[in-house]
């Protein structure tokens, strides 16, 4: 049974949907997912869970980002990036001053994201001209990075929770973003990345799932114990949250407090 993350280098110019369709017909695996969209305009990281990793895929979302950005300043455009159509001139500042966009700062998503409202995602309304009164929500920022300032064009580096949208902080400096790669998803580098045109050679790359687990001490489990929290039982394991493996180091459970809150079947 095939199971395991794949740390892929997506190129510009393909939907995530796309590489996860990718991974499906070359691995013949239907449950494949990613964790954590990248637009067509942006390269870098994307993390492609296959099989039971896809029971994790909430644990690598939640993890710390790494994104180098390009921005150009003095020019908003209606999606916050170079595809959009340019609708507000604004004045190019002659130095940087990126302090009030770090901690925890109130973001807008773009009209055109995949974000859902009403089971529908933004873009599809933005494209029919459908206004949607987009809330506002918190997101953290924990570093910027001035990489190259030559106004207009600024490229930056930033340190972020999830939920943070480099678009949306484009256009709050009073720009628009004109390329993005990300970097980094917690402890998956790019420089480490599998680039999408030797996918080919993906069983070679693949991850275990306990590496999106890396955070949690594990703790070793018998044959008893581990048939026990594979049928919902919970065993003796201590409070707060663990990974269950079994004497062949393979993933069992996550559990809480004992509990299983995420099994994984016999491979």
């Amino acid at each position: 049974m095939i199971a395991g993350i794949l740390n892929l280098d997506k190129p510009a110019g393909l939907t995530s949907f796309a590489v996860v369709a990718r991974v499906r017909r070359l691995t013949g695996v239907r449950r494949v997912g990613h964790a954590g969209t990248l637009d067509p305009l942006a390269t870098g990281v994307l993390l492609v869970c296959i099989g039971q990793a896809t029971r994790v895929i909430s644990y690598l979302q939640e993890a710390a980002k790494v994104y180098l950005a390009d921005v150009r300043l003095g020019q908003r455009t209606d999606t916050f990036d170079s595809e959009g159509v340019v609708i507000q001139e604004t004045e190019i500042p002659d130095t940087l001053d990126l302090s009030p966009f770090v901690g925890e700062i109130w973001q807008t998503p773009p009209q055109y994201s995949a974000l859902k409202h009403e089971g529908r995602p933004l873009y599809a309304y933005a494209r029919k001209g459908i206004e949607v009164d987009i809330a506002r929500r918190r997101v953290r920022i924990d570093r910027i990075e001035v990489v190259d300032w030559q106004p207009p064009m600024a490229r930056i580096r930033v340190w972020c929770g999830k939920g943070t949208y480099i678009r949306s902080l484009a256009n709050d400096l009073g720009g628009h973003l004109t390329g993005l790669r990300r970097e980094a998803v917690g402890t998956f580098a790019v420089t480490e990345a599998l680039p999408l045109d030797r996918l080919e050679a993906w069983d070679n790359y693949m991850m275990p799932i306990s590496a999106a687990l890396a955070h949690l001490s594990a703790v070793k489990v018998n044959e008893v114990q581990a048939a026990r929290l594979r049928n919902g039982l919970a065993i003796d394991a201590g409070e707060g949250e663990c990974l269950a493996v079994d004497e062949d180091q393979t993933e069992v459970a996550i559990l809480r407090d004992g509990r299983p809150k995420v099994v994984f079947g016999v491979r």
